[in-house]
């Protein structure tokens, strides 16, 4: 590719949308009479309402990557057949929701014919992740690929090595097909950018698949790859799954590495990103999550926590505390309706279920908002005036999130910080609570370029628990979710959220609700997520 340095804005814009243009494996594009209208905003069926996809493609694309990887252990599917179905799959999804950045199909067949070498050569698999297609999120950096993040001005940066955690799920037999795209800025609860667009929900193409892995939340949910890697500061990895009906996992800080990853503002440690998987299944979170870690990545990462994966067998006395409003913004209808359902679910099933009053949530939120702005976003400023590219409404929202703050000051939240997390500790054990069920979003998926509250997740990046997204299996309905017209706000954060409620503008939407664990309570977490799916799943 050619350079981009000292071209316009638009002309660096385009040379990286090359990249994306070439990638695209030609043979499996759509024609312009297969493509839906633009009106046509559910798309989520399109895969096997088109005829398009055989059977056997459609078998493979519809499974979980521990499926896949059992399949292909049994000698029944080859890694090469299960990547051309994914790629097929990822090449029509493009065409309808534009979720991609790059497609790697050249490499990663090649890669799948290797691991077929190996299986018929020895019979075993290599890796507890064998030819799995995984996509991954476009600013996690892959060996000599550009690497933007977003951003106009960095299209010209390459990564010089795979972020380790590509190389982790590399190691285990995986294979990244396709990388995906983010917001401009990496903080907007949605995905567009001025390089790539704005990704689409696939249930609703005039609602978002949220931000700021969007791309990878769209990818999983269409069957562009059964298993993907985002990252959470704010809620990335939990507002995307939410919004498009799959499971996201944000784990604790320090137990997966960031090296390799590129985004503004690095270095600060306030309030640490992660990255995290999105998935199918509960199951596939899990198995990403011990892939990774029982090759021990603190030998490689020194600023990862030793800390092994160590799986959780049945919960005895499992107690649930529900948060049904943090006090802050209330949910819209839709998600009160879940919660309610849920909690009544998990009662006649003989769960422990208790009231979880929200603890000053307001303020922790305040916190996380002024860690977000601490350098008064010098550098997210500075890479947005080195291409002189257009700043998108949402980015302008997040300049409002505080200002910049002294050393002195920034020290003084990092103590208040810690205070708030010795206290929500001593509370769950106070109250004998396990796990929080909540709220993800104060809604289902926004309309596009309005979702801007993101207390309900922003909260537990402060605290650093590990929080979930469970799909409840819920869709919004007219009849159950009306609006609330006598319902008075209780402050301007509220009456913003309210007045963008619309039950038919998020008819048949996916509710979702996130399950929150102590701070590496990981493990625990996801087998307390299976006891709640499972009387999701009850009659």
């Amino acid at each position: 590719m050619s350079s981009c340095i000292g071209a316009n804005w638009e002309t660096r814009a385009a040379r990286c949308r090359e990249i994306l243009e070439q990638s695209l494996p030609k043979s499996y594009l759509l024609s312009p009479d297969q493509i839906p209208p633009a009106s046509q905003t559910r798309v989520i069926d399109y895969p096997r309402e088109s005829g398009i996809l055989s059977e056997k493609e459609l078998l493979i694309t519809d499974n979980t990557a521990a499926g896949l990887v059992s399949q292909m252990g049994s000698g029944i599917w080859t890694a090469e057949e299960v990547m051309r179905a994914f790629l097929k799959r990822a090449t029509m999804g493009q065409q309808l929701i534009n979720f991609a950045t790059e497609f790697l199909a050249e490499s990663a067949l090649a890669q799948a014919r290797r691991l077929d070498q190996v299986f018929k050569e020895t019979g075993k698999i290599v890796g507890p992740l064998h030819g799995v297609p995984i996509s991954a999120k476009e600013h996690i950096g892959m060996k000599g690929r550009v690497c933007n993040a977003g951003f106009v001005s960095w299209c010209d940066h390459v990564s010089p090595d795979d972020a380790y955690v590509v190389q982790f799920l590399q190691n285990a037999g995986a294979i990244v097909h396709v990388r995906t795209n983010e917001p401009q800025s990496l903080m907007h609860v949605d995905s567009a950018n001025n390089i790539t667009g704005r990704t689409l929900n696939p249930w609703n193409r005039n609602l978002s698949p949220g931000g700021s892995s969007g791309g990878e939340s769209a990818s999983v949910s269409f069957g562009c790859s059964p298993l993907g890697i985002g990252s959470d500061m704010g809620g990335s990895i939990r507002m995307p799954a939410a919004f498009t009906g799959v499971y996201g996992l944000r784990p604790t800080a320090g137990r997966l590495p960031l090296a390799g990853i590129k985004a503004a503002g690095l270095g600060q440690q306030s309030l640490p990103g992660v990255v995290g998987p999105l998935a199918r299944s509960l199951e596939d979170l899990e198995l990403f999550m011990k892939s990774i870690l029982d090759q021990e990545p603190w030998q490689k990462d020194a600023s990862l926590t030793p800390v092994p994966w160590r799986s959780v067998g049945g919960l005895a006395n499992l107690t649930i505390g529900i948060l049904k409003d943090d006090g802050v913004v209330r949910p819209h209808p839709p998600i009160s309706r879940a919660i309610k359902t849920t909690e009544d679910k998990l009662r006649a099933a003989g769960v422990n279920v208790v009231e979880w009053e929200p603890f000053q949530h307001r303020e922790i939120y305040d916190l996380a908002n002024a860690f977000f702005a601490a350098d008064g976003f010098q550098n997210l400023t500075e890479a947005l005036e080195a291409s002189g590219e257009p700043i998108l409404p949402l980015t302008k929202v997040v300049y409002g999130w505080g200002e910049e703050m002294t050393v002195y000051k920034n020290w003084e939240l990092n103590y208040k910080r810690e205070v708030f997390r010795a206290q929500y500790h001593g509370l769950m054990k106070l109250r004998g609570v396990d796990v929080i069920l909540s709220p993800a979003y104060p809604g289902v998926a926004p309309e596009h370029e309005t979702g801007t509250y993101i207390g309900y997740t922003s909260v537990w990046n402060a605290l650093d628990h590990p929080a979930v997204i469970i799909p409840t299996g819920l869709h919004v309905d007219p009849s159950l979710d009306p609006e609330e017209s006598s319902y008075v706000p209780r402050n301007e954060l509220d009456a913003a959220e309210h007045a963008k409620y619309s039950v038919h503008k998020f008819k048949d939407a996916p509710i979702a609700l996130q399950l929150i664990g102590p701070r590496f309570g990981d493990e625990m977490l996801l087998a307390a997520a299976g006891c709640v799916e499972k009387s999701i799943k009850s009659p």
